[in-house]
């Protein structure tokens, strides 16, 4: 059966009609012909008072960590307001004209992704100025039928963990709204539900249509299976492939021996994907006009794939074997460039926590950065996250709209 998004179902039954929405949104807010939302919806005879944009701005253009800024749409004329600029939530200004503010994003499916910390902040503003929230809810791309990772504890939260949550959770963005509304005592929103997607669905298997990066290093469905375990490549000295073709997907470093990396990583029996040396030289980013040594992994089954416990592995594997490896120690200051990044990436990267190594905000806490450090071992990390991820399985079956 293929899945119709909620935006489709929104658009059939005419939900919303009579009221002057605020739409946050960007590239990936399209129905099956490939229609942007905000078009097909002035189509429709919709009223739009204000268009919001995340992490990469409205049409997906603007790289990681880069500010985002207010600007009008040049087609349609409508006031875009940034939600990763100096604010991150909707300001009072922007919403009052607003009757109803509704959310319609693909997300990636990984506690990393920014998109959920933003649909989290808008919905405590719509709260505030007393504004009915609605996710216009969309499969999640690599299933929802398998939980991964540790789950952080609210004091660890970060704009990039943005709630308790496992690292790879299986939830839809409405599900999550759900939840989190319970736990912060805010009203529930509207979910419109994804029709006919069952959580042992990826992104291919939906029918929806062709996949469209939800970010410019999303650029398969390998890449969204993989970012799971191989983003918390991002707290170290390896580069995680920005800057190649196939980031996320090819990980290395100037310092690897891409033959004994991918011997000893083989050698672990990670399930579902199959390990190749390679030699890349990122263009960007990390390590930038540097041969680097790496693999690349290449998945040959997405069901057993399990991208976290890939990713420690991966880590752990490298810290034995390359005595070069390293922590990043924090995210770069206000114009500090730091050793081989692009302009982009130098002081436009908004700051999580200045106290904090930036892989203890991926990881949601110390523990991985402890291990990696002290000499521990990942089968223990990895047994104790197992722990927590069935807890959070568990947990998470209260908010299910999907079987």
């Amino acid at each position: 059966m293929k899945v119709a998004t909620g935006l489709e179902k929104m658009l059939r039954e005419g939900l919303f009609k009579d009221k002057e929405i605020g739409l946050i949104t960007n590239h990936t807010g399209l129905d099956s012909k490939l229609r942007q939302n905000y078009d097909a919806m002035l189509d429709e005879g919709y009223r739009i008072g204000a268009l919001f944009s995340p992490e990469h701005g409205i049409r997906g253009n603007v790289a990681e960590g880069a500010r985002v800024g207010d600007e009008t749409d040049p087609r349609t004329g409508i006031p875009v307001y940034s939600l990763y600029g100096e604010s991150r939530v909707p300001s009072p200004e922007s919403l009052a004209k607003i009757d109803v503010l509704i959310f319609d994003i693909q997300d990636i499916g990984a506690r990393y992704y920014t998109y959920p910390s933003t649909m989290l902040g808008a919905m405590r503003a719509a709260a505030q100025a007393n504004i009915p929230f609605v996710v216009l809810d969309r499969p999640n791309p690599i299933g929802g039928a398998t939980v991964e990772g540790n789950v952080p504890s609210p004091q660890e939260l970060s704009f990039v963990c943005y709630a308790p949550v496992a690292i790879r959770h299986g939830m839809t963005l409405g599900e999550i709204a759900l939840m989190e509304a319970d736990r912060l005592g805010l009203p529930a929103p509207r979910v419109v539900k994804a029709e006919g997607w069952e959580r042992s669905k990826f992104y291919d298997d939906t029918g929806i249509g062709p996949w469209v990066p939800p970010s410019p290093a999303a650029s398969t469905l390998d890449m969204a299976l993989l970012y799971p375990g191989t983003c918390l490549l991002e707290g170290t000295n390896l580069s995680e492939g920005r800057g190649t073709s196939s980031p996320f997907e090819m990980v290395g470093a100037p310092y690897v021996d891409p033959y004994i990396l991918g011997e000893a990583l083989m050698k672990e029996g990670l399930p579902g994907v199959m390990v190749r040396p390679t030699y890349f030289t990122p263009w960007y980013w990390k390590h930038v006009g540097k041969v680097c040594g790496g693999v690349q992994f290449h998945v040959v089954d997405k069901r057993a794939v399990r991208p976290v416990e890939l990713g420690l592995r991966l880590l752990f594997t490298v810290r034995d074997l390359f005595p070069e490896f390293a922590l990043r120690e924090h995210l770069p200051e206000e114009g500090e460039k730091q050793p081989g990044e692009s302009p982009t990436a130098q002081g436009d990267i908004i700051r999580q926590d200045k106290r904090r190594d930036y892989l203890d905000l991926l990881a949601g806490g110390p523990a991985l950065r402890e291990a990696l450090m002290n000499g521990g071992s990942p089968n223990d990390l990895i047994s104790k996250w197992r722990e927590e991820a069935a807890e959070f399985e568990r947990r998470r079956k209260t908010y299910f709209l999907y079987q």
